[in-house]
């Protein structure tokens, strides 16, 4: 039985189609500024990040961490109310292979990826839960990162040079869980509670990385005892509870730096002055590892957290290997 030609490129485009390109980590995490200078000094001085131009958007900044990652801050909607967070976004080897496999799995996708002026190619679609997820594939050639150069705001080294995890408000891990696990392929790294009753983190890290997206899992019982009240709605097709308050939100939706040394760490932002009026302490977390928590202008917060546990995690062991300085496997 002869074949057609149109036939065969039919099938190897169905083919491809079902093949996933590569996840290889978190791009960046874009967030909402009620004043741009002062997110400006945040990002740029106190985070010691590179500002640069926004492919993307034009009414966008972006603070880069390295060449491949950033945080892009953008103007605030008129409908935001307490949320500060636009998206999470991963990088991937190629967008339109990406684009063509949710669409293939059933996600619905636009019509075709965007490009930057930069070289970059993007697209993004909507989660279970309406998280707004971007995946981008960078430019061939990446923003030249001199250290002579780099930070001229903040006079010295960044907090971190990697973006290792990012957070967001999740209602459902079972829902959430049929995008990332079933057809995106993240895999278990973590996860953990305040408390043994109940899981409040859930850690899955990128296919093809060691980067990971956490759920910070929103339990009603708890926010019922903090607000006095029933739940209620949030806004129309958004997951986010219409009692919590805009500092609460910020603890959920937030982003993590990898440093190499928690002590050495804080004892530079204190001297540089990079904290302002904020007197948090290092801390190690339920998963051994230490950390240290601050927050940008519109209370976004910023978690640092050592690449290796210190102690032994509760809850569960680590299954999946720690991101690392390079950001290399």
């Amino acid at each position: 039985m002869r074949v057609s030609l149109l036939a065969v490129v039919a099938i190897a485009a169905s083919c491809a189609a079902q093949t996933r390109p590569p996840i290889l980590g978190i791009s960046h995490m874009a967030v909402y500024t009620s004043d741009p200078a002062k997110a400006e000094q945040f990002y740029a001085h106190d985070v010691g990040l590179k500002k640069g131009v926004d492919p993307e958007r034009s009414d966008g900044v972006r603070y880069y961490v390295n060449e491949e990652q950033f945080i892009e801050v953008l103007p605030m909607p008129a409908d935001a109310g307490v949320n500060r967070l636009d998206h999470i976004a991963y990088i991937t080897a190629s967008a339109e292979k990406m684009r063509l496999y949710l669409g293939a799995k059933g996600v619905t996708v636009p019509d075709a990826v965007k490009h930057g002026s930069d070289g970059s190619a993007w697209f993004d679609v909507r989660d279970p839960e309406d998280n707004k997820v971007e995946f981008v594939q960078p430019p061939a050639k990446l923003l030249a990162m001199k250290s002579e150069t780099l930070y001229s705001m903040a006079g010295g080294d960044p907090i971190g040079r990697r973006i290792i995890h990012a957070g967001m408000l999740v209602r459902s891990r079972e829902k959430e869980d049929t995008f990332y696990k079933a057809i995106l392929g993240f895999r278990a790294y973590w996860y953990g509670g305040m408390h043994a009753d109940h899981t409040d983190w859930i850690s899955q890290q990128v296919p093809d990385g060691h980067d990971w997206v956490e759920y910070m899992v929103y339990h009603p019982s708890e926010q019922n005892r903090l607000t006095g009240g029933p739940e209620t709605s949030g806004p129309s097709g958004s997951g986010i509870p219409a009692q919590i308050s805009q500092q609460q939100l910020g603890v959920l939706n937030h982003f993590s730096l990898g440093v190499v040394n928690m002590e050495k760490t804080v004892t530079k932002l204190y001297a540089e002055d990079r904290l302002g009026d904020a007197a948090p302490r290092p801390q190690i977390g339920r998963d051994g590892k230490w950390q240290f928590n601050f927050y940008d202008p519109d209370l976004t917060r910023v978690e640092l957290m050592e690449f290796t546990a210190a102690a032994k995690p509760c809850c569960s062991e680590f299954t999946a290997a720690n991101p690392t300085p390079e950001g290399q496997p």
